[in-house]
């Protein structure tokens, strides 16, 4: 026999036992595709995917890597293995499978970290975040907006619940303007694939977890975003979801195990009612409901109970912190999800990244829900939540109609009074995040304002309070809406953000002067509290109403700010004897507003609806 024949001949036989890493990686998919060594939890799991992949059992003979567990699932598609990674060195290893004689090799990546990756410090109370929905906000690559997906969608700017075309590298060209505004940290709405048919451009339908929303840019792009970013001295905050997943993620068409989900055989649609954590009489009936019921039809309802699907999304998140770089995360429906797993999640993101910073959407009606959220709570029977930082839901429900109407007895500013006043059952309330709107909930403003006095106080009000203050993309340009018709509204494209827009509200000359008043008043109040300790780190004090003017105190290191909203639509003659305890003897204070030096005599005049930002 010919030689050569031999050798292709034996080449053949073999070629089902050996096949290469490109062979492999086109029969089986690994998450994570790569991974690092020297992380402070030496455990990696590596969820694989491919036909019939159980019948194979994996081994590493690299030293430092050793295969702790292999785990079969339901689906025999499915294959979980667990790696001890303590001793592991940077570089490639090979996984091998192995079912009778037949051998596969993949070969895996561990990744050397980032220099102090560990030490990432995530956002706090010296920041503001100022929240992006990625599709609305600027379309910087016309090209990716109609390309090749799983499921059929449209772009269409005339239709609000349509994919409009912003993405990645939309935002970078505009980092510029967000840095001029003043606030020091981006929020994006989610921005994995959503790869789903319908209106799914918001983000909350994930159907790839290690895989930015082609039709947003690339992982690279977002890597890129992120560095960008950090240079021009900005953070970035990741928005993610655990509750839930979309329809169209290929665990719905190829299920793993019969628990991944909850509620496969029969839908069952969540209550909603997040007080059934704390609340004393219950039904089991209810409390299974809220966690276990799907949050739409569209987004089935992920089963955080399951060890394996719990290690999946704490490692997911642990891998985008470190692959990209973020400087916190934001959480979705956090209430939704199984809170012994939510606890977990947020000890070991902590664990790994000490100084970083986790929001979790605690959308609940009153002040002590939303405690009962915050890490050091008093108030959820000894389990500790772990969180760091809640949302305070129950400001923006009020500060819309408290701002706007006359202040009176039990109405208008008063009722931000009161609000305050229950700040006590926060245990840290530096980490408490603060907002007049955002991506869910009606435009502070329901229509264009003539005037800008709420808006002004609103605005006020929220950059000098203790906590963490996020603005929503256009609030600065006095965007308006209501959700009346659907979420879309609330969501509108920034003129000047596409090619061919008529005007650009991104640049002065194409806003009105109205506009120009408000992005110039929040400028200058933004500018102001960088880097501004008294407002950041500082202690309030505050005083009951008088004559509706609300009057507080912000005091840190021997500094103070006096803060005076005129809430009345009169002028005010307010006596300065009540305020002894905080003026202790100034006798006039620099308003930062406009520069002038207020005298601090017997008494206050107070235009309609005056603002004094007064520097003690």
């Amino acid at each position: 026999m010919n030689r050569h024949l031999l050798i292709v001949l034996l080449m053949i036989l073999l070629m089902p036992f050996f096949l290469s890493a490109k062979d492999i990686e086109k029969e089986i998919k690994i998450e994570p595709a790569f991974w690092w060594s020297g992380m402070k939890n030496p455990e990696l799991q590596l969820m694989i995917h491919g036909t019939n992949i159980a019948d194979y059992q994996a081994s590493v003979s690299t030293s430092g890597i050793r295969v702790n567990q292999c785990i079969r699932l339901d689906n025999p598609n499915y294959l979980i293995v667990y790696l001890e990674l303590k001793k592991a060195k940077p570089g490639h290893f090979d996984i091998i499978f192995t079912k009778g004689k037949d051998h596969l090799t993949y070969s895996y990546e561990l990744k050397t970290r980032r220099v102090d990756a560990d030490k990432i410090k995530g956002f706090d109370s010296s920041d503001v975040l100022y929240l992006i929905m990625p599709d609305r906000f600027a379309n910087g690559d016309p090209g990716n907006d109609q390309i090749p997906m799983r499921t059929k969608y449209k772009i269409d700017r005339n239709d609000p619940n349509a994919r409009h075309g912003g993405d990645l590298v939309g935002i970078e060209q505009h980092l510029d303007y967000i840095k001029d505004l003043g606030v020091t940290a981006i929020w994006l709405n989610p921005v994995l694939e959503n790869d789903m048919e319908g209106g799914s451009y918001h983000g909350y339908a994930t159907t790839d977890y290690y895989r930015i929303d082609p039709r947003l840019g690339t992982n690279d792009e977002y890597v890129r975003l992120i560095e960008k970013a950090h240079q021009k001295g900005l953070r970035v905050v990741m928005d993610m979801i655990f509750n839930h997943c979309g329809s169209d993620h290929p665990w719905m068409k190829d299920i793993p195990n019969y628990d991944w989900f909850n509620n496969l055989n029969h839908y069952v649609q969540t209550n909603h009612d997040k007080e059934a954590y704390f609340d004393p009489y219950i039904s089991e009936y209810d409390k299974n409901t809220l966690l276990n019921g799907w949050f739409v039809p569209t987004m089935p309802d992920l089963n955080q109970k399951n060890p394996h699907v719990a290690k999946y999304l704490i490692q997911n998140s642990i891998w985008w912190i470190e692959y990209a770089g973020i400087d916190g995360i934001r959480q979705d429906t956090y209430p939704y999800a199984d809170a012994n797993m939510m606890r977990r999640w947020c000890n070991e993101v902590m664990a790994e990244y000490p100084d970083f910073n986790i929001v979790g959407e605690s959308w609940m009606d009153f002040t002590i829900g939303s405690a009962y959220w915050q890490k050091g709570s008093r108030l959820n029977f000894g389990e500790d939540t772990g969180l760091n930082t809640v949302m305070d839901f129950n400001l923006m429900e009020i500060a819309g109609s408290a701002f706007s109407e006359d202040t009176g007895d039990r109405r208008g500013l008063h009722d931000i009074f009161m609000h305050m006043c229950y700040d006590y059952v926060y245990p840290d309330i530096f980490h408490v995040l603060r907002f007049l709107e955002n991506h869910d909930t009606d435009r502070f403003l329901k229509e264009m304002p003539t005037n800008l006095d709420a808006f002004k106080q609103a605005v006020t009000f929220l950059l000098t309070i203790p906590g963490i203050p996020q603005l929503y993309y256009g609030q600065e340009l006095l965007m308006s809406g209501t959700k009346n018709k659907s979420d879309g509204y609330v969501r509108r494209d920034v003129p000047g953000g596409w090619p061919g827009d008529e005007t650009n509200w991104f640049e002065s000359t194409g806003r009105s002067d109205i506009q120009n008043e408000a992005w110039n008043f929040i400028q200058k109040v933004l500018k102001w509290r960088q880097k501004n300790e008294v407002i950041s780190r500082g202690s309030m004090k505050h005083f009951m109403l008088n004559q509706g003017v609300y009057v507080y105190q912000r005091s840190y290191n021997g500094k103070s700010v006096l803060v005076v909203l005129n809430g009345s639509s009169k002028n005010v003659m307010l006596p300065l004897d009540r305020y002894v305890e905080v003026l202790q003897n100034k006798v006039e204070g620099k308003d930062v507003l406009t520069g002038k030096i207020v005298t601090l005599g017997k008494a206050l005049n107070l235009l309609p609806k005056e603002i004094l930002l007064l520097e003690l």
